[in-house]
């Protein structure tokens, strides 16, 4: 693999360390470059989606949302010349909660565009609006936030 691939995909595998970690700071500033498709409306920026997040992903007292999202299947065209890739990665996201026994409760794609700033690849565009398959997220997302898609979680 080449070390541009490498970067890439640690950029994906790093959001999901940090969404399952509870920092959700650590992961929206992944996207300080980029603009976010999550299916309400106009793109958002990482302190959208900062809110986003904010207002919808449970926290618990352990300060995380007890999750663990598997990022698998990344396909990658990069162009090292222009400093430019595309992604397409799948996602799989477990839970557990003291309600919930370990579970799948979404499986879907991201589709990601990167580019290299400052001589470093990051995030530059998330599609979060493919959500495939949906299980059991109630302990997952807000109550008020279950009637809309589950986009960017």
């Amino acid at each position: 693999m080449s070390q541009s691939a490498t970067e890439i995909c640690n950029l994906l595998y790093r959001y999901a360390e940090a969404i399952d970690g509870g920092r959700l700071e650590d992961a929206a500033a992944l996207f300080r470059h980029a603009r976010i498709e999550a299916g309400a409306g106009e793109p958002l920026d990482a302190d959208g989606l900062l809110a986003l997040w904010r207002r919808i992903l449970v926290i618990y007292p352990c300060g995380t949302p007890r999750t663990r999202h598997l990022i698998s299947n990344p396909i990658l065209d990069i162009d090292e010349e222009a400093g430019t890739a595309e992604a397409r990665s799948c996602y799989t996201v477990l839970q557990a909660t003291d309600a919930l026994p370990l579970q799948i409760i979404a499986s879907g794609r991201y589709l990601d565009r990167f580019a290299r700033v400052d001589g470093n690849w990051q995030f530059v565009a998330r599609d979060y609006r493919h959500l495939d398959f949906r299980g059991d997220m109630s302990q997952h997302l807000q109550a008020g936030s279950l009637r809309k898609p589950a986009a960017a979680a």
